[in-house]
């Protein structure tokens, strides 16, 4: 069974697979691969002037301190100087390692996932995330025998001080437009954001409260964030805001309330920046990148506004690989990861939450209306949890279940069944002409799911 999911190795802080050992031995089989990638290419590897050199960042979890202190003393010991950046959002991380010719990167986060919770995300030289054949190199590489390096050979652990600086001025590249005037409430989920979105959104120009901005190492994503938007609404709709973002534990989603307290999900928020993109004409070749997740209502938005739609499976790192292969510019999820290549190579929330204000600001238009460019079709997701999910395309009866399903919804709706990559459970996702269609079909859908996978 593999150790990496659609974002990395994910699971509970010191539970049975995600401990300081892995989270060691991973560290090791990522620095043997990285080191012989690098003979060759450089003279020496012991030589300190040329030692392979990584960035270890993390979020606000407890456990991160140990994860941290794990992953930093296993890539040492392998011969790797590492530059531990604390706790910065992952996509700082993605352009650490760009910016800095690092060869590799390591992101300590469970993003969005509760507290207990946490991950390990590693990145490439160049800054985007590993292939699936190079994690499966590193799984198949744990606990190998090694020679391990003595006296000048191991690696060094340097803290950069510096690197949050960096970031930020980073996304203060993305403004061309003043935010001067805005109101925003920023949801920081307590997470990694809390230390750079307020700065990045008041050295843009806008007026910022910021809320869920003092994580304490136990309250990341505790009812607050992307995940839990009922506290962003009251405070926009109380203080008369423009509009409110929210942001997950690691900060590479983004998701928006309208100044009214409507949800602005990533497909609309890809739809009002897809369209302000091909007015502009930077979007190369009028074409956008989703996911098999994404609503129906956003591909209709993006014919009606003469915009291709190219689809991937869920995960950002793929929605980068379509875009890199075929030279997009934008790219994203309906959870709010989105890619803006000419800025980033992973999900950045804070480039993101920029380039909305900067539309709203340009356009002199209120969000409620240019969210309104997207109609949302009824989806209801439901998590069918304790179930065999890597036996959900065996089982004949979910296979007829499915096509019945689908036969119902005709042209006026659409199923979608997936194993999560980063959770031990089951997605069905159903869209429909109406709410209880919707529910309809997926309540039946779910009970067949539970019914034949149950553990």
């Amino acid at each position: 069974m593999s150790l990496f999911g659609t974002d990395g190795i994910r699971g509970l802080a010191n539970g049975p697979v995600l401990t300081a050992e892995l989270a060691l031995d991973v560290s090791v089989a990522a620095a043997h691969i990285l080191v012989e990638s690098l003979i060759g290419q450089k003279e020496s590897v012991v030589d300190e002037s040329v030692r392979p050199r990584a960035i270890v960042g993390q979020d606000s979890r407890a456990s991160g301190e140990f994860l941290e202190a794990a992953v930093v003393a296993g890539l040492t010991s392998a011969g790797v100087d590492v530059y531990r950046v604390g706790v910065l959002p992952t996509p700082a991380i993605s352009f650490l390692v760009a910016s800095t010719g690092a060869d590799l990167g390591v992101m300590i986060s469970a993003s969005h996932n509760a507290m207990p919770d946490n991950g390990i995300k590693l990145f490439a030289r160049g800054g985007g995330k590993l292939d699936d054949s190079v994690e499966a190199l590193i799984q198949a590489r744990i606990g190998e025998p090694w020679e391990r390096p003595t006296g000048s050979g191991v690696g060094r652990a340097i803290n950069d001080i510096g690197a949050k600086e960096k970031y930020i001025e980073h996304l203060l590249t993305s403004v061309v437009t003043p935010l001067a005037g805005l109101t925003i409430v920023l949801d920081c989920a307590n997470g990694a954001a809390s230390f750079v979105a307020p700065v990045a959104m008041q050295r843009a120009g806008a007026n910022v409260m910021a809320i869920s901005d003092t994580p304490d190492g136990w309250n990341i994503n505790d009812n607050c964030g992307s995940t839990y938007l009922d506290n962003l609404k009251a405070r926009v709709i109380k203080e008369g805001a423009d509009f409110g973002i929210a942001h997950d534990g690691d900060a590479d989603r983004c998701l928006a309330v309208d100044a009214q307290g409507n949800e602005v999900d990533g497909d609309v928020i890809m739809t009002i920046l897809a369209i302000a993109m091909k007015t502009a004409g930077t979007l190369k070749s009028n074409t956008v990148v989703g996911t098999v997740m994404s609503n129906l209502g956003f591909i209709h938005a993006m014919t009606a506004a003469g915009i291709t739609v190219e689809t991937t499976p869920v995960g950002d790192r793929y929605v980068l690989e379509k875009m890199l292969e075929k030279d997009f510019v934008l790219g994203g999820e309906q959870s709010g990861h989105l890619i803006m290549r000419e800025f980033a190579k992973t999900g950045d929330g804070l480039l993101t939450a920029l380039a909305l204000a900067q539309e709203v600001a340009r356009s002199k238009k209120p969000l409620s209306e240019l969210a309104s460019a997207m109609v949302r079709f009824p989806q209801v997701l439901i998590n069918v949890k304790g179930v065999a999910k890597e036996k959900l395309f065996e089982s004949d009866v979910i296979a007829k279940a499915l096509t019945a399903a689908e036969a119902q919804l005709g042209q006026t709706g659409r199923v979608l069944l997936r194993a999560s990559g980063t959770e031990a459970l089951v997605r069905v996702m159903v869209e429909a002409s109406s709410d209880s269609l919707a529910n309809e079909v997926a309540t039946v859908l779910a009970g067949v799911v539970e019914q034949e996978l149950s553990l």
